[in-house]
């Protein structure tokens, strides 16, 4: 079961049904890309995977869970992100609950979205649920936004 001090926090499941109509964000969504001031995305230079791993970090906060209205990333869902020379990128992640309603979608849109980074040849999405995820996980400005500070 989720907490609900989470779908139900300030702006949370119930302010974005009546925002946005049924709250729900589709996973099959167009995710955005990183774009230069032209419109041009890009790929970091050849063998800088900081830059890249940066992409990737900045990729994965354009997803959210469509029950909570904060991002993946300010969540502390994401425990890992590594990058190669070559471009590939492995990510670590887990999910509020193994009985969240995306825990089957979740990790496919996560692989879409940064294997959309420019840069990025392969993508491995890894679910784990150890260590489990708690709200002590999410950054200052997540539980700032959910009300928990």
């Amino acid at each position: 079961m989720r907490d609900p001090r989470l779908a139900h926090a300030q702006g949370g499941a119930e302010t974005n049904r009546r925002n946005r109509g049924d709250g729900v964000t589709p996973m099959d969504q167009q995710s955005p890309r990183t774009e230069q001031t032209d419109g041009a995305a890009t790929a970091p230079e050849s063998g800088d995977t900081g830059a890249l791993k940066q992409a990737v970090i900045e990729m994965l906060a354009t997803v959210t869970d469509p029950e909570i209205p904060v991002n993946i990333y300010e969540l502390g869902l994401i425990y890992e992100v590594e990058i190669n020379a070559d471009g590939d990128a492995r990510v670590v992640m887990t999910l509020t609950t193994p009985n969240c309603p995306v825990a089957e979608s979740m990790p496919g849109e996560v692989e879409d979205r940064v294997g959309s980074v420019p840069g990025i040849r392969s993508v491995s999405v890894e679910l784990v649920w150890d260590p489990p995820w708690t709200p002590d996980r999410m950054s200052e400005a997540a539980k700032l936004e959910l009300g928990f500070i």
